[in-house]
């Protein structure tokens, strides 16, 4: 078995290491990463159920996410309540930037769509760094393809009819939506002029990008490959319906849920730390995350002490301060 680092021995000047956190730390490797991401909604609820509409504001606010951001996506899927994002950041810094222009502007353009005024997505996005391993990768990319499927909603990942990155990667196009420029539309309100929507409408192109283990491929050879993990999701599918007897939903019956609707049950489970294959591998970025964990809360530690004699670790986002009552005169 993996020896786990000691998190009841003492760190130095005194100060325990944690023995638990309420969420984990942002974390990317030095250099970068890729990263898949997750988010769901509030309770669960269907808030992203696809439509034309929500489709054009989601492909809209993801590619100017990306651009704002410079991101590269590789493979995105929008289900009728969580999203799976393939990515490539720099840093925790840029995901943080990323997913928080992506998550507040969807949750207002999707809230508006689906008359929903209450909180949207349900905990904070989370974030497993992917290895190097080509397998590992094309794991996880196989995995985002199959949303759709996989919960026996449609028979193959070209059916489905939200967001999804199947007919992008298949055939080398971009996924285009309309970004609605509130802020421009709320100024020339106040201003009395003219409101025409067509004037406050930018189009927003996103190119997603090969997987950093498939980079060297031609895009023709990319897309063929790409083609191949489809196959199988759908051979898998089919093999599914047939054992089971049991038919997919399809893309009509999603389309006419109830937005507002809680699912009685949702899945649930703690993600992993990270994703990969060889048994080394994962070792060692399991032990790379504990060791900046470890340099993290030993600083956080120092600095509520008011010591200056630390460091917190690069790409770490430091804890704010507690704040100080204000001397009495007197």
């Amino acid at each position: 078995k993996t020896a786990r680092p000691d998190f009841g021995a003492r760190l130095p000047n005194g100060f325990a290491s944690f023995t638990c956190m309420a969420r984990r730390l942002r974390y990317v490797p030095p250099g970068g990463a890729l990263v898949e991401v997750t988010c769901r909604t509030i309770q669960g609820r269907l808030l992203l159920r696809p439509s034309a509409g929500l489709n054009d504001v989601i492909r809209g606010v993801l590619a100017r996410a990306a651009r704002l951001s410079a991101v590269s996506i590789h493979a995105p899927a929008f289900l009728s309540n969580h999203y799976h994002l393939l990515l490539t950041v720099t840093d925790s810094q840029q995901l943080a930037e990323f997913m928080n222009y992506l998550n507040s502007n969807l949750a207002r353009e999707a809230g508006r769509l689906a008359r929903w005024r209450e909180k949207f997505w349900g905990r904070r996005f989370q974030a497993v760094i992917v290895s190097d391993e080509e397998e590992a990768q094309l794991a996880r990319l196989s995995y985002v393809l199959a949303q759709g499927v996989k919960e026996g909603l449609v028979a193959s990942p070209f059916d489905w009819p939200g967001v999804h990155c199947a007919q992008a990667l298949t055939e080398g196009t971009t996924l285009s939506g309309r970004w609605h420029d509130r802020t421009l539309e709320s100024r020339a309100r106040r201003q009395g002029l003219p409101l025409e929507p067509q004037a406050f409408m930018e189009q927003e192109e996103l190119q997603l990008t090969p997987l950093p283990c498939w980079k060297s491929l031609t895009p023709e050879e990319y897309r063929a490959r790409v083609h191949q993990l489809i196959d199988a999701i759908e051979a898998d599918a089919r093999l599914q319906q047939e054992e089971t007897g049991k038919a997919p939903l399809g893309a009509d019956a999603v389309c006419r849920q109830n937005p507002h609707h809680e699912p009685n049950r949702t899945k649930k489970g703690p993600a992993p730390l990270v994703h990969a294959v060889a048994p080394a591998v994962r070792r060692s970025l399991r032990k790379a995350y504990f060791a900046f964990c470890e340099a993290y809360r030993y600083a956080a530690n120092r600095l509520r002490t008011g010591a200056t004699d630390f460091e917190f670790p690069p790409g770490a986002f430091p804890p704010p301060l507690p704040v100080r009552a204000a001397a009495r005169s007197g």
